[in-house]
């Protein structure tokens, strides 16, 4: 059962507002019920947010947590007057008082990008999801130069959701290439990830764990047998370790970790966000 329900209301997509909200729960011991509220732009649609988290505290007999990333005071206004929830405006928390240390006024813009057709970033950050998902899983050795970072690593080991999060997250064009047998065999890289080598992160995985993951996928097949799960790793490994790529092991690290740490190590020259 969730202890208390928590509202992340927002006139943009409400991400900003529930990754925040999410940071700030994540440090108490609760399961909360997550309700997101985007594109509340209106007096109107606040009025029935209003009506939205004031009900669920009737119900609950507890008040409602709402994080709010609200730029339309009209709005804000409503929900501030009418809300019977605890209140967390992250703007107003920290736009307002940087508005008075830094002598400039904020954009007070909607999401995050206030016209996508006019935003540098916004394109770019397409190209690089689109980048990726053409170099997924070594579908294309073209323009791999134009890479910013090429992951590599055994099959099922969390190359494809960490390319994809640092195109969405960062813009930045990632290329993945899964190492096989063949390569094993051989005791070398790719041939076309070599002219690549100082672009290159290994990620690796404990045989166990890979297992259990491939199993999901192909059920009591070689692929995913412990036995060859150990093998790959370990060739894998050995050969990462011989031309000097570094890597880190997916087992017990969240995508957002795994992101983090290549991008210390990386330290692409082109980042957004």
């Amino acid at each position: 059962m969730h202890t208390r329900t928590v509202f992340f209301v927002s006139d943009g997509t409400g991400i900003t507002a529930e990754t925040f909200g999410n940071a700030i729960l994540a440090q108490f011991e609760m399961k909360p019920r997550h309700v997101r509220l985007p594109f509340i732009d209106s007096v109107d649609k606040a009025h029935q947010t209003v009506r939205q988290i004031n009900h669920t505290a009737e119900m609950e007999g507890k008040k409602p947590i709402v994080f709010t990333t609200l730029v339309n005071m009209e709005v804000l206004k409503v929900i501030q007057e009418g809300c019977k929830g605890m209140l967390l405006d992250m703007f107003g928390t920290f736009v307002h008082p940087l508005e008075e240390e830094l002598g400039i006024k904020s954009h007070h813009r909607v999401g995050r990008f206030s016209d996508v057709s006019r935003s540098k970033e916004y394109t770019d950050r397409i190209e690089a999801i689109n980048f990726s998902l053409a170099h997924d899983d070594g579908q294309s050795n073209r323009d791999l130069a134009g890479a910013d970072v090429i992951l590599v690593g055994v099959s099922r080991s969390g190359k494809t959701p960490t390319s994809l999060y640092l195109a969405m997250q960062c813009g930045l064009k990632a290329a993945n290439y899964p190492l096989i047998p063949e390569d094993f065999e051989r005791r070398q890289l790719p041939p076309a990830l070599v002219p690549h080598r100082a672009k290159i992160f290994g990620l690796t995985i404990q045989p166990e764990r890979l297992s259990e993951i491939r199993n999901e996928r192909r059920p009591g097949s070689k692929y995913a047998d412990l036995a060859n799960c150990r093998h790959e790793v370990a060739e894998a490994e050995a050969m990462m370790r011989r031309s000097g790529i570094r890597w880190l092991s997916t087992t017990t690290k969240s995508i957002e970790e795994i992101a983090t740490t290549i991008l210390q190590e990386i330290r692409p020259e082109r980042l957004v966000y």
